[in-house]
């Protein structure tokens, strides 16, 4: 039913004594107040006392109630907080049925949450407010008559609200789905149940500013529309705010409110203010549903298939972490790309040649300050070949050598020497292999045999130290030094 603005001055005057109405100024109805299940009539009136007053009429039995259920609370409300609350001066009967209210005007103007400026000043005295209320006394509440949920019960209340908006086929099957997921998970919702406002958006936060030009000025005076207050989820009061306020705006509030709350909160709190803020158009559709409006249940639910497309799209964006924004590139993201080093692959001939080196390579260095890999290796060959010309000498040594003109024999050890020569033999003869000169034996085989050399003492003394003898001094040599030379007696 629409009322004119006259209707409601009219209204004003005969609930409060004294009250000449002068001027009269109806207020537009908010988004959300457009359904006339739950939507109010409001009106702005001025009297002859220049005194300013607010007509609220509600526009069904189910309105009506709810107004009527916050009377009793914004009395208890209005000494116990920070901020003022309407308080109601006077009441107009209405014929069908629920009363009008008329309140004192409140200054003060709406805020917009999505311009909600971050930092000290306004986004933290609204989270200081929403703080104090928070804290208020569960039993102001319970003495106001009005309901009072723990945790477990008031999940339990929100799935059994979800089946009977499955039941009418106007929700999604994505939101069904996403919702009953985060209702059965339990540990989201392990919360202490606060007195809340039940339904605080930016149209009914008033605020005022010290300095109009500076928005970081502003303070809350009152809060207004208390028909949904009850005790329940303190994130019921954040969904508003969750959704519309910038990140940053959000951050400033939530550490005003935290510091300002008497008890730690839940760190699930937003998680449900989200959840809370899905299912407010589903609240909507069911009031719908129940007093037979299918324009309203038709708005409602095509809202409900906006809401599915949207969440949907904000998952695939959020979960879509292997690939980068479209045109986006490594320099332009910030993100340093990895380093890719191709793998160094060797020929066959080097490795063969790295083989031998490892085998034939030396362990150790003899000469430290050698740099040079080619000296070293022929210093090796050279002491290789020393050491074989030595061991060749020794064998020479050993088997030319009479064990009878050892001068440094020793006569008593000729028997243990003559006992070992066996064994000597033997060994000299399967261990030692030496290079004897078998030209001599040759020539020695041709040449007839030879007569003995005399003695030293038998041979006579030679005259001259020339070659031949002849003295003659020729240096040429003589038969002496011929192979099988003998002298003649």
């Amino acid at each position: 039913m629409d009322r004119s603005p006259l209707f409601l001055a009219a209204l004003a005057s005969a609930a409060v004594p004294g009250l000449d109405p002068a001027s009269v100024e109806a207020l537009p109805a908010a988004p959300d107040q457009l359904d006339p299940a739950t939507g109010y009539d409001v009106a702005f009136v001025q009297d002859t006392q220049h005194r300013r007053w607010v007509v609220r009429v509600p526009r069904s039995q189910a309105a009506a109630a709810q107004m009527e259920a916050t009377f009793g609370l914004l009395g208890l409300l209005a000494r116990r907080l920070p901020f003022s609350v309407p308080t109601p001066k006077g009441f107009a009967a209405l014929k069908e049925g629920g009363r009008a209210a008329i309140y004192p005007y409140l200054p003060g103007q709406n805020i917009d949450f999505a311009q909600l400026p971050a930092g000290p000043g306004l986004a933290a005295e609204l989270g200081r407010s929403i703080a104090a209320l928070h804290n208020a006394d569960h039993g102001l509440f319970d003495e106001a008559g009005l309901p009072a949920y723990d945790a477990d019960t008031y999940r339990t209340r929100r799935l059994s609200e979800l089946d009977r908006a499955a039941a009418t086929g106007h929700v999604p099957t994505g939101l069904l789905a996403r919702w009953e997921k985060l209702l059965e998970d339990v540990t989201l919702w392990r919360f202490a149940p606060t007195p809340t406002h039940g339904d605080l958006t930016g149209a009914q936060v008033l605020v005022v500013f010290d300095d109009e030009d500076d928005a970081t000025s502003g303070r809350v005076k009152a809060l207004t529309g208390w028909e949904d207050a009850k005790v329940a989820d303190p994130a019921d009061d954040f969904s508003a705010l969750v959704t519309q306020a910038t990140p940053r705006a959000l951050e400033t509030l939530m550490e005003a409110y935290a510091h300002a709350r008497a008890e730690r909160p839940d760190n699930h709190l937003l998680t449900r203010a989200r959840l809370c803020a899905e299912m407010r158009t589903l609240s909507r559709l069911m009031a719908a549903s129940s007093a037979g409006d299918r324009l309203q249940v038709e708005r409602h639910a095509a809202a409900l298939r906006r809401l599915d497309d949207r969440v949907h799209a904000e998952e695939e964006a959020a979960n879509d972490y292997r690939r980068p924004a479209s045109g986006a590139t490594p320099s332009s993201t910030g993100a340093a790309s990895p380093v890719l080093v191709p793998p160094v692959i060797d020929d066959a001939e080097d490795d063969e040649d790295d083989d031998v080196e490892v085998m034939f390579g030396r362990t150790a260095d003899d000469d430290p300050d050698t740099d040079d890999p080619g000296a070293t290796q022929s210093d090796a060959d050279d002491e290789l070949e020393s050491e074989a010309e030595l061991e060749d000498a020794d064998c020479d040594e050993n088997l030319d050598a009479d064990p009878d003109e050892d001068p440094d024999e020793d006569p008593d050890e000729e028997s243990d020497a003559d006992e070992e020569s066996d064994a000597d033999r033997h060994w000299a003869t399967s261990e030692v292999t030496a290079e004897i000169d078998v030209s001599s034996l040759r020539h020695g085989a041709q040449d007839p045999p030879q007569e003995r050399a005399p003695a030293d003492e038998d041979r006579e003394p030679v005259q001259s130290v020339d070659g031949d003898g002849d003295g003659d001094g020729d240096g040429e040599p003589g038969p002496e030094f011929e192979p099988g030379y003998a002298p003649h007696t």
